[in-house]
């Protein structure tokens, strides 16, 4: 599994490069390619109050035709475990000057590392675990810098595990702040309410990504704390800090995580 692994990794790697690099002609098909590589301390899933506890790396990508996109999540341990894989397909419904908005689904993969016995001795296997997601999300500009919304998920699992997952989460975002000429940040506050099956929480989040205007690497973090949860064994406070490499163009407006 682990070769397998290395293999996913290496795939995914030529695909960045191939993509970064390919000339225009390679890309008539496609109104937009764009993608951010990660790496962080703690990998933190779509959900923020869960984390996989040990540093990752993420391979975000989005290919774009028209309203409609195609953006891989791919989530892996250092070491080169996978985390997660989601294939999201999205489509832009509504997008005016103030109000847009967003449905998407995905199927995905959870994997975890799962004990066995075999011939006496104890053996580590990979198992994924079979799920899949629906979103909604509005989105209302204030202004250029200023917008609020919304985000619903409602997630169905296949097997053993957490069977439905409702997400959904109140937030606003400040963009484009400036520091400087140069230096600029972005914050995302939310509150959110999770269930997973008759369990349910209350949760606050913040995102904020600190970066350099037209240069590719940025920094954020996130930070999680649960307000009322009986959601266990999650921690009350999770968090993260990441390090973002972000192509092929950093001039372009860069994709925002929910």
């Amino acid at each position: 599994m682990k070769d397998i692994s290395n293999v996913l990794l290496t795939l995914f790697f030529l695909v960045i490069c191939r993509q970064a690099n390919a000339q225009e002609e390679d890309r008539q098909f496609l109104d937009d390619f764009r993608g951010t590589v990660s790496v962080t301390n703690n990998g933190i899933s779509l959900v923020p109050s869960f984390s996989l506890g040990d540093p990752a790396a993420i391979f975000d990508l989005k290919f774009t035709k028209g309203r409609v996109s195609f953006e891989p999540d791919m989530r892996f341990a250092l070491e080169g475990k996978p985390w997660a894989m989601l294939f999201w397909f999205r489509y832009k419904a509504i997008e005016n000057e103030k109000f847009s908005l967003r449905i998407g689904a995905h199927p995905a993969l959870n994997f975890r590392t799962v004990s066995i016995i075999r011939d006496g001795q104890t053996e580590e296997l990979l198992e994924s675990r079979r799920y899949l997601a629906a979103e909604i999300v509005p989105t209302y500009k204030i202004s250029e810098k200023v917008s609020v919304g919304m985000y619903y998920l409602r997630g169905q699992g296949f097997d053993e595990g957490v069977k439905i997952t409702n997400f959904l989460v109140f937030n606003s975002s400040f963009n484009n702040m400036f520091i400087s000429e140069q230096f600029y940040f972005n914050v995302t506050p939310q509150a959110y309410f999770l269930t997973t099956d008759d369990l349910k929480g209350y949760y606050v989040a913040g995102y904020i990504t600190f970066a350099k205007k037209d240069f590719p690497l940025s920094i954020s973090a996130i930070l999680n704390k649960a307000i009322d949860t009986e959601i266990v064994p999650e921690d009350d406070f999770t968090w993260n800090v990441s390090l973002n490499y972000s192509f092929p163009n950093p001039n372009r407006e860069s994709k925002k995580r929910i």
